[in-house]
């Protein structure tokens, strides 16, 4: 008999909490299965084995983040939108590091799976904060990807302790924001 409240969500929400407390990397169904109070065999009644339970731990992740930066952003634009959504990405990868790694290479089946929703809504939010840039329709591309790569690259390096030196990180952080927006202004 399965245990009351043991659901597809109580089983991504424990893979989720594992993953931002032991990493991604480390995720077990077993694990898994110890925090629930379950034997690992139980787990496959609510996912289909570890890649699906990691697929929607990848769409819970977007889906939070992309609630996190639409909150951020709500009456803010340009530079004041960018700092906005630089904060909502970080304080989202330093809190959850785990279920952020989870969305990183994660493929989508196809166009109605959840994840291409859940992305886009990070996308598109992304792309609010550059209309109030000069960037060309043609290098919109470009642009989201170096806004993306900048912002997960001092998250992640801060969440995985990677700046090891004595510089303040805030003061870091305001000085990638300035930089990025400076770069954006620039006519091409």
């Amino acid at each position: 008999m399965p245990r009351a409240g043991l659901g597809p969500a109580a089983v991504v929400a424990a893979g989720a909490q594992l993953a931002d407390e032991i990493g991604f990397a480390g995720l077990t169904m077993g694990l898994v299965a110890d925090r629930l109070g379950v034997r690992t065999p139980s787990l496959y009644k609510h996912v289909d084995g570890l890649a699906d339970l990691n697929r929607r731990i990848a769409v819970l992740a977007l889906t939070e983040l992309a609630d996190a930066v639409r909150d951020a952003l709500q009456g803010r634009a340009g530079r004041d939108a960018l700092a906005a959504l630089a904060r909502a990405i970080r304080d989202y990868v330093l809190r959850h590091p785990g279920r952020y790694a989870a969305t990183i290479g994660a493929v989508p089946t196809g166009p109605d799976d959840p994840l291409v929703a859940a992305g886009d809504r990070v996308i598109e939010s992304m792309t609010a904060v550059l209309r109030g840039y000069p960037i060309k329709p043609a290098d919109l591309n470009h642009a989201l990807r170096t806004l993306r790569s900048m912002l997960h690259g001092f998250a992640t390096l801060q969440a995985a302790n990677g700046f090891q030196w004595s510089a303040d990180r805030d003061e870091s952080f305001t000085w990638l924001i300035d930089f990025a927006d400076r770069g954006l202004r620039l006519d091409r």
